[in-house]
C-alpha cells in the first residue's frame, strides 16, 4: 500500500504543478522581475500548491491505513492547510504581515496542541524539562521555520532540494533506528516535493510561491517536533539536517534587525542570493546545497542519532562551516546599489 501512496504523492504533485502553471499563464499570475529579484524572466508562480495537494492526499491515505495517528493527522492537515491558504491569498493579492503572522501563530499553536507540546530535551548531556517555556519555544520554532522557508525560496530548486534532502536523510535515520511510526510522513513529503522539483529545476518553469514554501516550513517543523516524543536526540538531528536554511535565514535576519530594517520586506541579502549573483547562475548554488546536505550534514545527523556525538555538540560542529559560508557570501549585508 505504501508503494501506491508514493505513486499518488509524486504523481499528483507533478500533475497539479503542470495544471497550476497553465492556470497561472492564462490568468497572468506571474512573478515579474524587479530590483530585488533573483531571476530575470517573468515566471508563473503558485506551483507550490501542488506540494500541498500531493502531501495532504498522502496524509489522508496514511491515516486511513493507520500509518500515522489521529493527533499527527489533525496537527499536520489543519495547520498546513491554514498556512497554505494564507499563502495562496497573499500570492493572489495582499494580506498585511501582521494578519499573516497571527495566522501562522494560530496554526503553530494548533499543531503543538495535538502533538502534545515539547517533551524534555537533552542539552549537552543534561535532561531538561522546559514545560510551558518549551511549548512557547516550540511554537516560535514552527513559526520561524515556515517564515524562513519563505525567505529561502528565492532561486531555482533550492527550497525543494532542501526539503527532499532533509526528509530523505531523516527517513533513512528513522529506518535504521527502527522508528517505523515516524518513517512515512518525511518520505511522502519528499516525494510530493520531488513532483514540484521536476518543474522547478534546473530552470524554473514555475515558482513555488508563499503557499508552498510556508506549507513546507510548517510541515517540516511539525514532523521534527513529533519526532521528539520518540527521542529528544531527533530534535538535534532535524536542526542539523535543516542547517543550511536555519543558518542563512537567521544570520540574515539578525543583521537586518541590527540595522533597523523592516525584516518582512523583500530583499536580496541572503547568502544564497549573493552566491547566485557571484556565480551568475542558480544551478551551482542549489547543487552545492544538495552536496552540503548529503556529504556534511547527513553524516553528522547520523552520528547524533546513534549517540556517537552529543546533539548540541553535533549541531555546533555542523554549523561552523555554514556560518563561515554565510560570512563569506555576506549574509545580511546590505546590497549596494550601482
Amino acid at each position: 500500500m505504501t508503494f501506491w501512496i508514493a505513486i499518488v504523492s509524486i504523481g499528483s504533485s507533478i500533475f497539479f504543478t503542470g495544471l497550476l502553471r497553465r492556470y497561472a499563464l492564462q490568468r497572468n499570475v506571474l512573478d515579474i522581475p524587479n530590483s530585488r529579484s533573483s531571476h530575470s524572466v517573468p515566471t508563473p508562480r503558485g506551483g507550490g500548491l501542488a506540494i500541498v495537494v500531493g502531501f495532504l492526499i498522502s496524509l489522508g491515505l496514511m491515516r486511513s491505513f493507520d500509518l500515522i495517528d489521529n493527533a499527527f493527522f489533525l496537527a499536520s492537515f489543519l495547520a498546513g492547510l491554514t498556512v497554505a491558504a494564507l499563502g495562496f491569498l497573499d500570492d493572489h493579492g495582499h494580506i498585511p504581515a501582521r494578519w499573516r503572522l497571527l495566522g501562522h501563530f494560530l496554526a503553530a499553536v494548533w499543531a503543538l496542541y495535538w502533538i502534545g507540546g515539547l517533551p524534555s530535551v537533552t542539552i549537552f548531556g543534561l535532561q531538561v524539562n522546559l514545560g510551558w517555556v518549551g511549548a512557547a519555544l516550540a511554537v516560535l520554532y514552527a513559526v520561524w521555520m515556515l517564515n524562513l522557508y519563505n525567505f529561502m525560496d528565492g532561486i531555482d530548486g533550492l527550497a525543494s532540494a532542501e526539503a527532499i534532502c532533509a526528509c530523505s536523510s531523516a527517513a533513512l535515520i528513522y529506518w535504521l533506528l527502527g522508528y517505523e511510526e515516524l518513517l512515512w510522513p518525511p518520505i511522502f513529503l519528499a516525494l510530493a516535493t520531488a513532483g514540484f522539483f521536476y518543474w522547478n529545476f534546473p530552470k524554473a518553469r514555475i515558482f513555488m510561491g508563499d503557499a508552498g514554501s510556508g506549507f513546507l516550513g510548517i510541515t517540516l517543523a511539525i514532523i521534527s517536533l513529533k519526532a521528539v516524543s520518540f527521542s529528544s536526540t531527533l530534535l538535534w538531528v532535524w536542526l542539523i539536517l535543516l542547517g543550511v536554511f536555519i543558518v542563512d535565514a537567521t544570520f540574515t535576519l539578525l543583521r537586518r534587525l541590527v540595522r533597523g530594517e523592516k525584516v518582512y520586506e523583500a530583499h536580496r541579502s541572503h547568502a544564497y542570493q549573493y552566491a547566485s549573483r557571484t556565480f551568475n547562475a542558480h544551478i551551482p548554488v542549489t547543487l552545492c546545497v544538495i552536496l552540503i546536505n548529503l556529504v556534511w550534514l547527513a553524516p553528522i545527523a547520523w552520528l547524533v542519532a546513534f549517540d556517537r556525538v552529543d546533539g548540541a555538540v553535533g549541531m555546533l560542529i555542523a554549523y561552523v562551516p555554514l556560518v563561515t559560508l554565510a560570512l563569506k557570501f555576506k549574509a545580511g549585508v546590505k546590497e549596494v546599489s550601482c
